[in-house]
């Protein structure tokens, strides 16, 4: 549900969202590397980055439903979206072998 101090405002300016982008980035890259690191395989890693910010985001908006906070789809496309820009950057500065 918008706010009044949310309208007008785009996607990524919302504080909010800012946050759930970073925690998406963290959760994505912690993903990418545990895959990385027993798989040695960059696909499986990005999918592993992109599929644990997922989980986060949506753990949180379950526990969010639970304790009377507000449940928004939006937070989990921004956790989720942290970890489609994390899973896709860090093959770019990845050295090959």
């Amino acid at each position: 549900m918008a706010t009044t101090s949310m309208v007008g405002q785009s996607f990524f300016q919302q504080k909010d969202k800012q946050l759930h982008f970073t925690a998406g980035i963290l959760a994505g890259s912690l993903g990418y590397k545990w895959s990385y690191d027993r798989h040695k395989n960059k696909k499986k890693a990005i999918i592993a980055g992109v599929c644990s910010s997922f989980v986060v985001g949506l753990v949180k908006e379950l526990y969010d439903s639970r304790t009377r906070g507000t449940v928004e789809l939006g937070d989990v496309a921004a956790t989720t979206l942290g970890g489609i820009t994390i899973g896709f950057t860090i093959p770019l500065f990845k050295k090959k072998k």
